[in-house]
């Protein structure tokens, strides 16, 4: 008898463990814009049910991708608010205001890799390491203007130049992606003579813009977050665009 009763406990406990790991319901707008604030980057899979094509990939992927928060939203009239009519997956990022839509029924073959590629690709942050993986989200992105902080992972100021720029990224929202460079990889050597670094000149502070191609360097110095605010406003200003570039034969910085 106690075995059984014991055996019995064991069960249901797994079953609702099981249930506890299912991403949570949203069942209103308000449900769903609280959930989207919640964190940097969210995804929500706008399904009609556990039967719909991609839910049980999703489920997958989501225990893979535990740094993105995952739910699920079945009510249509909330799918509407989002410019949504047909089963989606949805990643919403504050970094910059951008919801990146999967459309379930477009896609012939399913799998829960392909829903991990399409989270981690586009798993823009308020500061994005640099990577094969986030360079497709970074440079897909509208925003085309880039604060690049090259920094030595291991180094130490790394986590608090990272965390510095990270809490500054929020102010420009929607002007810059800021981006983290980790000059100890070979891989990222390319991306430092580009600027005329090499790894034993980091850390240093850099603005990449996508639509001119051109780029500068904030001059050597204590990375505060007022020196990069204030680079930050010149490029906005347009007064970068005299100064002479980083990586030119003669640099000269701002």
């Amino acid at each position: 008898m106690l075995i059984t009763l014991l055996y019995a406990l064991l069960v249901s406990s797994v079953i609702a463990t099981e249930n506890d790991s299912r991403p949570p319901r949203l069942n209103n707008t308000k449900a769903a814009e609280a959930f989207i604030d919640s964190a940097e980057v969210v995804v929500i899979g706008f399904l009609e049910g556990e039967d719909s094509h991609g839910y049980k990939e999703l489920i997958v992927a989501a225990k893979r991708v535990d740094s993105v928060p995952v739910a699920i939203c079945t009510v249509k009239e909330v799918w509407a608010d989002y410019g949504l009519s047909s089963d989606t997956l949805t990643l919403f990022r504050k970094a910059d205001n951008h919801q990146e839509n999967l459309v379930l029924a477009e896609i012939e073959k399913l799998e829960s890799d392909g829903l991990v590629n399409f989270i981690t690709i586009n798993e823009v942050r308020y500061i994005t390491e640099y990577n094969q993986v986030t360079a497709v989200g970074l440079f897909n992105s509208e925003v085309k203007s880039h604060l690049l902080l090259f920094a030595n992972r291991g180094s130490e100021e790394y986590t608090e130049l990272k965390e510095r720029l990270g809490a500054l990224a929020p102010e420009f929202t929607g002007k810059f992606l800021f981006v983290l460079i980790n000059g100890a990889l070979q891989s990222n050597f390319r991306s430092l003579e580009y600027f005329g670094l090499k790894s034993q000149d980091l850390p240093r502070v850099g603005i990449y813009d996508g639509d001119s191609d051109m780029k500068w360097l904030l001059p050597e110095g204590e990375i505060t977050t007022d020196r990069v605010r204030e680079f930050c406003q010149s490029f906005l200003r347009g007064e970068l665009k005299e100064v002479k570039q980083a990586g030119a034969e003669t640099k000269t910085e701002l």
